[in-house]
This record gives structure tokens, C-alpha cells and sequence, in this order.
């Protein structure tokens, strides 16, 4: 199983590698094009299409190289998945209105809980279905919200799916390894086109899917050896870089009576850490590294006590409210420069 695993990784980075230059010169033929603007502040045309070799690499990896079996537990993610990323490239293209963009994930994530893909925390199942709801659309929209700069979308995504991957094998869970591993080679082989400076970007069509994806995996862990009291966290902490990105945007925007999914701005955890004096590469690592940090507290939450996940859960979240409260007056966004990102979210 763990070569299997390993070769699923290898041949999603391949994919990936060897389709993202296709898929940029499709995107220029077909105009693609994500065009410098007002709100933008990258100042030269760049191809979209990136999230389309990131679909492909997983759909097809898994396609080839998973058993029926597998094919068959993950039938509802495919499905979701597809859709989701066809919505993206639909908006892509036409820049969808939010709440079109927002009433079209319930369709895929209606599919994700009618395949069995969902929360089992609570005893009541319409309890269930509604964390389900929530985790799917939040998930799916930070990880969107998260393309701001070159290389970040992908580079956390391919940090939690790689954390994914460690936790699925510590756990014996075969086939929700199987499909991080096969997430995280195709994040690497786009990060290598679309790290500073990107010569494609994912667009909606990628970020959308990855969040997807990677919403679904969370709720398809489990581990057995603790409770789902403590249990519950994990996922939580393996995608707390998209979860406080988003956050901060909302509380920020919230703030200054601006709709916070449908206005535009310099709000992003991002923005603030160049804002402290990094390069776009340096905020970038920076939160890569703190993706990280989450990641392997999540390892800890695997083997804690119901005390420890309390205290834990407390800490962090006492922590984010905090650090939050620190960058909205230390560096609010009107006392933010232009930063030099890809778009603004």
C-alpha cells in the first residue's frame, strides 16, 4: 500500500509538471487571461487554466492507478469535484455574482453528503448534515480567498495535504492517503510554474477544487484510537491557515461595513505580512511555515487527552482572536501599500 501510495504522488506530480504548460497555452489561445486592472495589482496578462492540469493530475492519477474498490468509496468526491471545478471555470470566465458562486457549491456538497461524505460527530444526523454544510462551503471559500499571491493557494494546499498523507498513514487509512498523496503531487508540480513570479494561475477552477477536496478529506479521517471529542480538531488545525485567512478577512471587512465576500481588498493575512517588510516570497514561506506549525500540532491532537484537546482548542482559538485583534491595529488595510500580488479576493 505504501508504494501504491507512493506512486499515486509520483504520477500526480508528473501529471501535473507535464500538464500545466498545455493548459497555458490553451488558456492563451482561448483568451484565459487574468488582465491587469484596478483591483489587480500584477501588471502583466496571465494565463488561467493552471486549475484544470491540477484536476486533471488528480482525477486521472487516481483513476489510473486506484483499484475499483477505491474508485467506488470516492465516487461522491469525484463527482463534487468535477462539478466544483467546472463552477470555477465558469467564473473564471464570466466572474460569476457571489451568491450564484455561493448557491453552486450547495450542488457538490449536496452530492459529497447524499455519498455518505460527512461529519458523524454529533448523535442527531440533521446535526450532522448541517457541520457537514458548513465545513464544505467554508473550507471551499477559504482556500478560494487564499489565492492572493503566487504559490500561496497551492503551497498551503500541498502543506495540509501533505500533513493529510502522514496522518491517513499513521492512521492505516489507505485510501484517504491515496488521494492526499495524489493532491499533493499536483500542487508541487503547479507550485513549480506558479511560484514568484507565476507564469499561470490557477484561477477559481483550482482553488475551488482544491478547498473541495481537501474539505472532503478532512471528514473522511478517522481516528479510531481517540475520541471525537478531541478527534475533531485535527482537521481543523491542518487547514487553520485558510480558516484564519478567512477569518481575518471577514472580521476586518465586517468592520468597515464592507460585504466581506464580495469586496475586494488588502485585507489578507498575506498583505499584512508584507505590510511587516517581507517580500512576496518571504510572506509567502512565512505562511507556508506557519501551515506547518498547525500541521504538526494536528499530529499531537492524534494521541492527546480530552483535557489536552480542550486546552488546545482553547489556546488556539483565544490565540487567533488575539493575533487578529493585533493586525487589525497594528497593520489595518487602509495603512497597507499597494502589496505587489496576483489579485486581491
Amino acid at each position: 500500500m505504501l508504494i501504491q501510495v507512493i506512486l499515486i504522488f509520483v504520477a500526480a506530480l508528473s501529471l501535473a509538471l507535464g500538464a500545466t504548460p498545455l493548459m497555458r497555452r490553451l488558456a492563451l489561445r482561448t483568451e484565459m487571461i487574468d488582465r491587469p486592472g484596478q483591483r489587480k495589482s500584477h501588471s502583466q496578462p496571465t494565463p488561467l487554466l493552471g486549475g484544470l492540469a491540477i484536476y486533471a493530475a488528480v482525477i486521472l492519477t487516481l483513476i489510473l492507478l486506484g483499484d475499483r474498490f477505491y474508485i467506488h468509496q470516492v465516487v461522491g468526491i469525484f463527482v463534487g469535484a468535477t462539478f466544483i471545478s467546472f463552477l470555477g471555470l465558469w467564473d473564471d470566465r464570466t466572474a460569476l455574482p457571489a451568491r450564484l458562486k455561493l448557491l453552486g457549491q450547495l450542488i457538490p456538497t449536496g452530492v459529497l453528503i447524499l455519498t455518505g461524505v460527512q461529519v458523524s460527530i454529533f448523535s442527531i444526523p440533521a446535526l450532522n448534515i448541517v457541520l457537514t454544510l458548513l465545513w464544505i462551503l467554508f473550507i471551499t471559500n477559504a482556500v478560494n480567498f487564499l489565492d492572493n499571491m503566487d504559490g500561496l493557494s497551492a503551497g498551503v494546499a500541498a502543506v495540509a495535504s501533505g500533513f493529510y498523507v502522514l496522518l491517513a498513514a499513521l492512521s492505516g487509512q489507505y485510501l484517504v492517503g491515496a488521494l492526499a498523496a495524489a493532491m499533493l503531487g499536483a500542487c508541487i508540480g503547479f507550485l513549480f510554474y506558479n511560484f514568484n513570479p507565476a507564469s499561470i494561475f490557477m484561477g477559481d477552477t483550482g482553488s475551488l477544487f482544491l478547498g473541495f477536496v481537501l474539505a472532503a478529506i478532512g471528514i473522511k479521517l478517522r481516528f479510531p484510537s481517540n475520541v471525537p471529542a478531541v478527534t475533531w480538531l485535527i482537521p481543523v488545525l491542518v487547514m487553520g491557515v485558510p480558516i484564519l485567512d478567512t477569518t481575518l478577512v471577514i472580521v476586518s471587512r465586517l468592520r468597515r461595513g464592507r460585504n466581506p465576500f464580495n469586496s475586494p481588498g488588502k485585507d489578507h493575512l498575506s498583505h499584512r505580512v508584507v505590510a511587516m517588510g517581507a517580500t512576496r516570497r518571504e510572506a509567502v514561506m512565512t505562511i507556508y511555515l506557519l501551515g506547518g506549525i498547525f500541521g504538526m500540532i494536528a499530529i499531537f491532537v492524534t494521541q492527546a487527552s480530552l483535557f489536552e484537546g480542550i486546552a488546545i482548542a482553547v489556546s488556539l482559538a483565544f490565540g487567533g482572536l488575539y493575533f487578529i485583534y493585533w493586525l487589525e491595529h497594528r497593520f489595518p488595510p487602509e495603512s497597507i501599500p499597494t502589496p505587489s500580488a496576483r489579485r486581491t479576493s
